[in-house]
């Protein structure tokens, strides 16, 4: 289940919701609880609960900015070279896989 819901999104860190926003507030979440594994908390705290929700909106807003849609596999580059031939050039968003092969928290 989401940290937060698209009322938590809307419009604090994104002017409208993107399409998927429940599968990208899911996604986000695992993110966020991925980072926290071997953290030690209180779920029912209200300041937990609410470091938790702004986390997964961050993220999803960061993700809105770079152009990912929910798949996980925005390019990180548009070029692809076979040989010597070369197609396409590098992308300017990067997506949430930006800088490495394993996803991760966008930065703050």
């Amino acid at each position: 289940m989401p940290y937060a819901t698209v009322d938590d999104l809307v419009p604090t860190y994104l002017s409208t919701p993107p399409t998927n926003a429940h599968l990208l507030l899911t996604r986000a979440s695992r993110e966020v609880d991925r980072a926290l594994l071997c953290a030690i908390y209180d779920p029912d705290d209200p300041g937990v609960q609410t470091a938790l929700r702004e986390a997964t909106c961050e993220q999803v807003a960061a993700w809105v900015t770079a152009g990912e849609d929910g798949s996980g596999v925005t390019p990180i580059y548009s070029t692809v070279t076979i040989g010597s031939v070369t197609l396409g050039g590098r992308s300017s968003g990067g997506g949430a896989n930006s800088g490495g092969s394993v996803p991760g928290l966008a930065p703050q």
